[in-house]
């Protein structure tokens, strides 16, 4: 508010100033030529006799093989400078570098700084007449000139002498005139060097000053004018003149040349009256007014949302994983470090909600995922924090670390060097890395141990943990590769928690999952449930034996798309299952595990949820540990609502029970 009132303040002392002037403020009417090249030479009217050479302004001009004897010339700029209007006279000053060389018989006549109605140069104003007026006009008030003439010459008797300045108004006889002998300074000095010329006027005193020194700078005797003269312009002159230079010779001649000229003026054309300069600082107030409270009202908004943020962020659950052994709050700064400030070098990937860099902190290597900030992209980072933070298993990812922090949502995670399933398992057979080829084909009793991995990783969250965990989405993409290429399942902003019973049925109020992994029941129920997650884990136990992707499948042979539910469960009807195991193996895989693994992974996808395995059973079998569940040879078709076995399955099937309710989302 300190600023606010400050700049209030500031608006009031303009208004005040303004008023006690009674002065309107306008644009400068501005000219800067330091020198006049040829391509200034349209920014002027030139009359006959002068024009632009050598870098000046040659009022009569120097035409070679021409006589430079009784000339009369005229420049002034294209446009007229506003003068005065009924308020008020334009200020202005005038600073000119003169250089005026006698030629021969004595030289003169001069030249003049003009402010004139008219642009051209009057007849017969040659010779002692400066181009000012000529002797039938001389003295007459329809002149309307003002002239600052530098006269190389006494013509007149009037005139003092040969060396002087004299103030003109309408004639050439001076209204006031000072000789520069006493001064030291000769006009026409013979040689080349320059004079210095500062017309200052003062529109509110109307009072007319003349400066004279030599050299191209201002000199210290500035400060004191050789013509001091009340003046009033507005008496003589239109509102609209042009201003320039005005130069003669006679019998005699010299060059009259302008080297330099700058002139500032006030452009009271332009300038608005009182009563807008008052409206306009007042009407800027009450919009900055306006505009401050609006970004209170922002900013008060913004700190509520964030308090809310940072109010779930600081939740009991969170803080207790933080002070366990699970991950720790890290600065925003160290991640930023870490990763390169998100260097797009260090990205390993992109996905739903976010892409992934490569990083290092506090010496050991990290996956950083920077989360999209939307209310969904801030709930997935709760529900991994709050999930797979407070989980401890070989075959999950280790989540490091998270941070909250300029809207910032970030999750660090042990790296994973050998990258996702995906990219390995639907990989071409060689990958060119620099000059070494690295071979990509998934060896069988690694694709094994990979999908037993998961199962350990799935009964781990359904049935070990004190709260079960669904996690929602199961696919390649989220099943990492360590060193030894042991899976670790990852990717839990999806999962949710819930108590565990003996007769729960853990169901979620919405739906999500990947399109080709997702239950058909799903679509009925809009929830997930254990059985859920095990479809999941079936479909991605066919693609890991096949090698290929969940959806649908190009069949050359019946030349039609299928699921690779369906394209498997037809060939385990034809008593042909291993043809489906991946081609790219070549033949080189255990026919025994093949044989289980395909059938447990149809029995996984079963479209009854009542008769699919649970977690433990499925790792059961993996592990040899119990035979392969029996799968009907032609698939169940999938009848909505579904209905349990009538006999106890127990001990061998997850035994849920499905809901429907409306929300259903996928990605």
């Amino acid at each position: 508010m300190s600023g606010t009132i400050n700049i209030t303040k500031f608006v009031l002392l303009l208004v005040l100033l303004a008023s006690a002037n009674n002065y309107q403020v306008g644009c400068n009417f501005t000219l800067n030529y330091p020198s006049f090249p040829d391509q200034v030479s349209n920014d002027f009217i030139k009359s006959s006799k002068s024009n632009i050479f050598f870098d000046a302004l040659q009022v009569t001009a120097d035409v070679q093989g021409a006589p430079i004897t009784h000339l009369a010339g005229r420049i002034v700029y294209k446009k007229r400078f506003r003068l005065w209007n009924k308020d008020k006279i334009a200020s202005f000053n005038s600073t000119f570098v003169l250089n005026i060389l006698p030629k021969d018989n004595g030289g003169g006549e001069g030249v003049a700084f003009i402010l004139a109605k008219d642009s051209g140069v009057p007849p017969n104003s040659e010779g002692q007449w400066l181009g000012l007026v000529d002797p039938s006009t001389n003295g007459s008030s329809q002149n309307y000139i003002v002239a600052v003439e530098f006269d190389t010459k006494k013509s007149f008797l009037e005139d003092l002498d040969d060396n002087h300045v004299g103030l003109d108004i309408n004639t050439v006889y001076s209204a006031m005139q000072v000789s520069l002998n006493s001064s030291n300074i000769t006009i026409a000095s013979g040689t080349y060097t320059n004079i210095t010329a500062m017309i200052l006027y003062d529109g509110r005193t109307k009072m007319m000053n003349v400066s004279i020194f030599k050299g191209n700078l201002i000199g210290p005797n500035s400060s004191t004018p050789v013509i001091s003269m009340p003046l009033n312009l507005s008496e003589y002159l239109p509102k609209n003149v042009y201003v320039g230079f005005s130069a003669s010779t006679g019998s005699g001649s010299e060059l009259n040349c302008v080297r330099e000229w700058y002139f500032n003026g006030d452009d009271i054309d332009l300038g608005m009256p009182l009563w807008v300069w008052v409206v306009i600082p007042l009407g800027i107030v009450v919009l900055l007014l306006l505009l401050l409270f609006g970004g209170y009202l922002y900013w008060k908004k913004k700190r509520f949302n964030n308090s809310r943020d940072v109010s779930v962020f600081d939740d009991p659950t969170i803080q207790g994983i933080e002070t366990g052994l699970g991950p720790k709050k890290i600065k925003l700064k160290d991640l930023k470090a870490a990763t390169g400030n998100f260097n797009a070098k260090n990205e390993l990937g992109r996905g739903g909600f976010g892409i992934v860099y490569y990083g290092t902190w506090k010496g050991h290597e990290v996956a950083v995922k920077r989360i999209t900030n939307t209310p969904q992209g801030k709930q997935n980072l709760i529900a991994e924090v709050t999930t797979i933070g407070s989980l401890h298993h070989k075959n999950l990812v280790k989540l490091i670390g998270w941070c909250y922090e300029s809207d910032e949502l970030l999750l660090a995670y042990e790296y994973m060097p050998n990258g996702s399933l995906d990219k390995l398992i639907y990989a071409n057979e060689e990958k060119q890395d620099g000059k070494e080829k690295l071979p990509l084909i998934l060896a069988w009793e690694r694709r094994h141990n990979i999908i037993c991995g998961v199962a350990q990783a799935l009964d781990y969250l359904h049935n070990e943990c004190m709260k079960r965990v669904l996690h929602r989405d199961i696919k390649t993409s989220n099943i990492m590769l360590d060193s030894e290429f042991s899976a670790r399942l990852g990717d839990f902003g999806l999962a949710r928690m819930f108590k565990l019973s003996e007769r729960s049925h853990h169901s979620t109020k919405e739906i999500a999952g990947t399109p080709g992994y997702m239950a058909p029941e799903i679509f009925h129920t809009g929830r997930t449930t254990a059985e859920t997650d095990v479809f999941a884990f079936g479909v991605l136990t066919l693609v890991m034996a096949c090698g290929r992707k969940p959806g649908g499948q190009y069949d050359q042979e019946s030349e039609s798309n299928t699921s690779i539910v369906d394209w498997v469960w037809e060939l385990y009807s034809l008593e042909l299952v291993t043809d489906a195991i991946d081609p790219k193996l070549k033949g080189n895989f255990d026919k025994v595990q093949a044989e289980c693994m395909l059938a447990l992974g149809l029995a996984c996808c079963h479209p009854n949820p009542y008769m699919r395995p649970s977690m433990r059973t499925a790792l059961q079998v993996l592990m040899g540990e119990a035979l392969p569940p029996s799968v009907p040879f032609e698939k169940p078709i999938f009848m909505w609502p579904t209905t349990p076995p009538s006999f106890n399955r127990e001990e061998s099937y997850s035994g849920g029970m499905l809901t429907s309710v409306s929300s259903l989302s996928g990605r």
